[in-house]
């Protein structure tokens, strides 16, 4: 079994010297961690904001929460834990009024995660289903596979796992559960390889990726959480605030990019009115002008940060937002 220290040993941030180079974090910085998972990037933010700076974790896994104690011994600045999802961990320190000039989140799930095999979040262990961050919460990818009807599985399938034999593997799944239940992530696969092309389950990766993919954003939440943070995580943040995230799917990244864009967005007014009707400013800064990516050095050193992206925004103040 995996241990703790063998999980932070193996632990690769991703993306962490771009991450810090957009947060630009300063002394005596408070910062918050929304997905502290192994506590990489916020090592790195820790050593930047010193003696003088705060810094707020947050996650759901009770792992994470061993790995922050960990951490906080051994870093220079002051540190707090919330034992939460990050949406509901943001809306706590929004009611305490707390003002953060860093916020950042790496979302999806964590090396130590997917590690932890007996989590069965992986499809290259046999491990009971369940892929909850969160060990408590009831819903698990168990009663996903086993409760779910064919419809609200292939459209899950579609719409989480972008998967192109979605139908045929929500089939193959209820025919295979009428047997005997569901209960291990080999017989998950091999469900779903016996769904799937031959030809096709060479092709584009793992054939269970996808699928695996849908449900443990399904069993998690983890786009509603993301909808519900963002503005969470904007409204969080002092004038001149940076937001950082890192995204692994385009479903996470789309969000990210039209939830920035919107913030950066000026006048929406028909370019041939002559003057400006709608009053509508800038409320931020868009940090980058694309997605940053990592490179191939890092992908081929840490090939989970293959499909990694980053983006970033800064937080203008009134009167920057006004131009005045």
């Amino acid at each position: 079994m995996t241990t703790l220290l063998d999980m932070v040993s193996i632990h690769i941030p991703v993306l962490a010297g771009e991450l810090i180079e957009l947060l630009d974090p300063q002394p005596g910085a408070v910062a918050v961690d929304c997905t502290i998972g192994g506590g990489g990037h916020a090592r790195l933010v820790a050593d930047r904001i010193g003696p003088a700076g705060t810094l707020i974790g947050i996650d759901r896994d009770p792992i994470a929460e061993e790995r922050f104690a960990e951490l906080a011994a051994e870093v220079p600045c002051a540190t707090r834990f919330i034992r939460a999802d990050f949406a509901t961990g943001l809306e706590q320190l929004r009611e305490e009024g707390v003002r953060a000039d860093l916020v950042y989140m790496d979302l999806g799930m964590s090396s130590m995660q997917v590690d932890t095999w007996e989590r069965g979040f992986s499809y290259a262990y046999d491990a009971p289903l369940d892929m909850r961050m969160d060990p408590a919460q009831e819903l698990s990818a168990a009663e996903v596979v086993n409760e779910w009807d064919e419809r609200r599985l292939a459209r899950l399938l579609r719409e989480y796992g972008d998967e192109r034999y979605a139908g045929r593997i929500a089939r193959a799944i209820v025919r295979d559960r009428r047997r005997a239940p569901i209960e291990t992530t080999h017989a998950l696969v091999e469900t779903i390889k016996s769904a799937i092309p031959a030809p096709a389950q060479f092709a584009g990766g793992h054939p269970a990726k996808r699928t695996f993919q849908a449900i443990r954003i399904a069993v998690n939440e983890e786009l509603e959480q993301l909808d519900r943070a963002l503005p969470l995580a904007w409204e969080l943040l002092a004038p001149d605030g940076r937001l950082a995230a890192i995204s692994f799917h385009s479903l996470e990244d789309r969000r990210v990019k039209r939830f920035l864009a919107e913030r950066a967005r000026g006048c929406i007014c028909p370019p041939d009115l002559p003057v400006c009707g709608c009053g509508r400013t800038p409320e931020g800064e868009l940090l980058s002008r694309r997605a940053i990516a990592p490179t191939p050095g890092e992908v081929a050193h840490n090939p989970r940060a293959k499909s990694a992206h980053l983006r970033g925004a800064r937080k203008l103040s009134r009167q920057e937002g006004t131009g005045s």
